[in-house]
C-alpha cells in the first residue's frame, strides 16, 4: 500500500513534496543522482563512485515498504526530483538507518533537516527505538544537521573514517 504524496514546508518557506519511491521510479532516481555531487554521493553511499549503479537504484525504487522506505522529494510544482531520504528498519524496530542525499541545486533551503525530521516521525509511527546515521567525518553539513535536531555522535566501530550519529525516538526517548 502506497502512502500518498505530502507536503512539507522548511523553516526558510521552501515548500515540496515528498512520497513513497516505486519501482517504475528508476529513471527518475537515475537521473537525480546526476545533479547530486560526487562529494555527496560518496557521502551517501560512504564510497568512492561517479555514478549510482542500476542496481543500487533498484535497491532505493524496489523497497518491502515495512522495515524500508525510501521518501523522493519533488519540487511544489512536481516536475524536479530534489531529494531522496531512506529508512531501513531491522526487523524488530529496535533500530533504523537514515540516508538522505540532496540535489547540489536545492542545497541551503533546509530541505535535509525537513526530511530527517519527516524520516523521525514516520520512524516513531512504525515503533523505532533508536534513528541511527552512519556519517563519514567529513559530512559536517550532515552531521550539524543531526545534532541541531538533538542526535549524538559516536565513533564508528571499527571504522574511523565514519561516525555514528544516533537518538532515541518515540517511546524509547521518553525513557531515556
Amino acid at each position: 500500500m502506497h502512502q500518498p504524496s505530502q507536503t512539507l514546508t522548511t523553516r526558510s518557506g521552501f515548500t515540496f513534496h515528498v512520497r513513497p519511491a516505486r519501482p517504475e521510479d528508476d529513471g527518475t532516481v537515475a537521473e537525480f543522482f546526476t545533479h547530486v555531487t560526487r562529494e555527496d554521493l560518496r557521502f551517501r553511499f560512504l564510497t568512492g563512485m561517479n555514478e549510482v549503479a542500476p542496481a543500487q537504484i533498484t535497491a532505493l525504487t524496489h523497497v518491502d515498504h515495512r522495515w524500508t522506505e525510501n521518501y523522493l522529494a519533488f519540487t511544489h510544482d512536481g516536475a524536479t526530483m530534489i531529494a531522496t531520504a531512506m529508512l531501513a528498519c531491522d526487523p524488530g524496530f529496535e533500530r533504523g538507518e537514515v540516508a538522505i542525499a540532496l540535489r547540489k541545486d536545492f542545497k541551503q533551503h533546509g530541505i535535509g533537516w525537513t526530511l530527517l525530521a519527516h524520516i523521525a516521525a514516520v520512524a516513531d509511527t512504525k515503533g523505532v527505538k533508536v534513528l541511527e546515521a552512519i556519517e563519514s567525518r567529513d559530512n559536517h553539513a550532515a552531521i550539524e544537521v543531526e545534532r541541531d535536531m538533538g542526535f549524538t555522535v559516536a565513533p564508528y566501530p571499527g571504522d574511523g573514517a565514519l561516525l555514528l550519529v544516533s537518538r532515541s525516538i518515540g517511546h524509547a526517548a521518553v525513557q531515556a
